[in-house]
């Protein structure tokens, strides 16, 4: 794999995700995040929501689920591995139940000893929003086989 056949890929979207209450259940068990405005609908009201909210956080971590749908299989490529962010915006609130999709473009692509690091600028939108929820330079690093 080359950072030219990289740099030439396409952008590229996802399907789309279900973000329903029992997923943001389990994520706020998970992380012990219980905030009533995720879970409770009075206490998403009380705050200025319509209905409850996503965790942003889950938002963020669907990005993994979402890159396996859109990156392809890579030929000399070891393995792939989270090298973290840039810049991570939370830009809108998505209301549990929702649908989310995101969008992967390759920004750059460094060319390092044995490996390939690749900037995504990612973007998650909602059905139905016309803003995007969640905005990112995500950072992964290819580790080419020998």
């Amino acid at each position: 794999m080359s950072a030219e056949t990289l740099r030439a890929l396409p952008p590229r979207q996802t399907d789309w995700f279900l973000l329903d209450a029992a997923r943001v259940a389990a994520f706020a068990d998970v992380t012990e995040d219980w905030q009533p405005i995720h879970l409770d609908g009075t206490a998403a009201q009380a705050a200025g929501f319509d209905a409850p909210v996503v965790h942003g956080f889950l938002t963020l971590s669907m990005l993994s689920a979402m890159s396996y749908q859109v990156v392809p299989e890579l030929p000399g490529v070891r393995s792939s591995v989270n090298y973290g962010f840039d810049r991570i915006r939370f830009v809108s609130p998505v209301a549990v139940g929702t649908r989310v999709r995101g969008s992967f473009t390759v920004a750059s692509v460094d060319e390092g000893e044995g490996h390939l690091t690749v900037h995504w600028d990612v973007a998650v939108t909602a059905e139905d929003m016309e803003k995007p929820a969640l905005v990112a330079q995500w950072i992964t690093r290819l580790v080419m086989e020998d």
